[in-house]
């Protein structure tokens, strides 16, 4: 390895963030209720009862953030819209003061020398758009094509990085199967068909991006961590095929033309997904619709999952198994996530050269860690710094394997809203005081900001 990792001369270093996670104003200048803001403001829902009510106030604190990224030497920043701030009802009457704050957050990037990469949907669904049934009802696919052509007619001379969708698996199997995320719905067979409902509105929406932003790029974003069994037995390896097939295979074999995997169909059909037939949600020309090719696929990966079948834990004789332990915080995040670079390198490889995503960008990169101001006043978190530059080692030896990564987008600019952990966990390369609302940068940040402006780093 050479002492110093040089990237692309254009490779894009950003972070990213999401518009419920950070911006709070959740009522402010005529913005609807969503799903989450339902979601977390029920009872039991979220840790401690948190909301993002306010979060880290970026709806207001937006211009002072941006010279935050401009500090850090950043050259693009990841941000997702809040569907309700458009569209309150989620079709409809458009919100224009909604419109009106993302073209000045857009404008106010551009003048900083950032580009903006604009994520249409993470998870905040107009609450609307739920009680008419949600992304289990077909129409709200098209629903989301009309929230995305308002947007991009309004951005697209100036956004060139759109994704349409933000881990359509998290979406359908934790909001949908298991309840952990908003709307809290706990039914496999629902599940089912709002996963297809999210790819097709991807697929649906790739044209009208493209027609209001020609000279764009436009994909979707997937959740693609690194799954292994924890042993070799029969038991451990059907396991994994089942998790990696039913998080990374069902929506990553239909994007490139392969439909939905005949294996996954099968198990979820013996759970009782597909009450009205297998696959009965699927129509005519949807399977042409949901590959319709992307430039780019965003890659979130964030850790490997070592997964234990039931029937080898009862067993009298484990095998050999691959867990680690200890469970010290140099090896796993406070999110329980194991820290794994190598798998970052293997899924990376795996999407270019199986799939031949034609670009590809790390979408969202990162570890939770609870390092605060110490007695200097700076945040000397360096087990996300480490976390950081080891993952970044692991991409550039991807690039030198041949993969075409276009840029890394850590995840996240910001501490904040944890989705059902409420703020009880910390991702950001910045410390946020959230009674306060003071910034302080990591040294994970200000490491990352030297990359960043150097266009690489010395290997560790």
């Amino acid at each position: 390895m050479p002492s110093f990792l040089t990237f692309p001369e254009h490779f894009l270093w950003g972070a990213a963030t999401a518009a419920y996670q950070i911006e709070g104003a959740w009522q402010a200048d005529g913005k609807g209720e969503s799903i989450w803001d339902r979601f977390a403001h029920t009872p039991g829902k979220t840790r401690n009862g948190d909301t993002g009510d306010v979060a880290c106030d970026h709806y207001h604190r937006w211009p002072d953030d941006i010279r935050l990224m401009q500090s850090l030497g950043l050259r693009a920043y990841r941000f997702s819209i809040a569907w309700t701030r458009i569209l309150p009802q989620g079709r409809g009457a458009i919100n224009q003061a909604g419109l009106d704050f993302y073209s000045r957050l857009v404008d106010g990037l551009l003048a900083a020398g950032i580009e903006p990469g604009v994520t249409l949907y993470h998870w905040d669904l107009p609450q609307a758009l739920q009680d008419q049934g949600g992304w289990a009802n077909r129409d709200t696919a098209a629903a989301f094509v009309e929230y995305a052509d308002v947007v991009s007619r309004r951005l697209g001379d100036r956004v060139k990085l759109w994704i349409t969708h933000n881990e359509p698996a998290v979406v359908a199997w934790l909001g949908h199967s298991n309840g952990e995320h908003a709307p809290g719905i706990n039914d496999v067979a629902t599940a089912a068909a709002v996963s297809h409902h999210l790819l097709l509105s991807h697929g649906w929406a790739m044209p009208v991006l493209r027609q209001n932003s020609p000279d764009a790029q436009a994909g979707i974003t997937l959740n693609i961590n690194w799954t292994a069994p924890a042993s070799r037995s029969a038991a451990d390896l059907d396991f994994a095929r089942n998790v990696d097939g039913r998080w990374v295979r069902w929506f990553l074999d239909p994007l490139y033309g392969r439909q939905y995997p005949a294996d996954i169909t099968a198990d979820l059909e013996a759970e009782g997904a597909f009450p009205h037939g297998v696959l009965s949600f699927v129509q005519p020309g949807d399977y042409v619709a949901i590959a319709t090719p992307t430039d780019f696929l965003g890659v979130n990966y964030y850790n490997r999952v070592i997964v234990r079948s039931q029937a080898v834990t009862e067993a009298d004789n484990l095998p050999p198994t691959l867990i680690p332990a200890p469970r010290d915080l140099d090896h796993w995040s406070e999110m329980g996530w194991e820290t794994y670079p190598d798998g970052l390198f293997a899924t990376l490889a795996r999407v270019a050269f199986e799939y031949q995503a034609p670009r590809i960008y790390i979408t969202e990169n990162g570890a939770s860690y609870a390092d605060g101001p110490d007695a200097d006043g700076r945040v000397h978190d360096a087990r996300r710094l480490a976390y950081v530059r080891q993952h970044l080692t692991a991409a550039w030896r991807a690039i030198q394997m041949g993969v075409p990564l276009a840029g890394y987008f850590a995840w996240s600019l910001l501490d904040n809203f944890e989705w059902a952990h409420g703020y009880a966990q910390r991702f950001g390369l910045t410390w946020v005081n959230y009674e306060t609302q003071e910034r302080i940068v990591k040294d994970s940040g200000l490491w990352y900001g030297q990359a960043a402006r150097a266009g690489g780093f010395a290997p560790a």
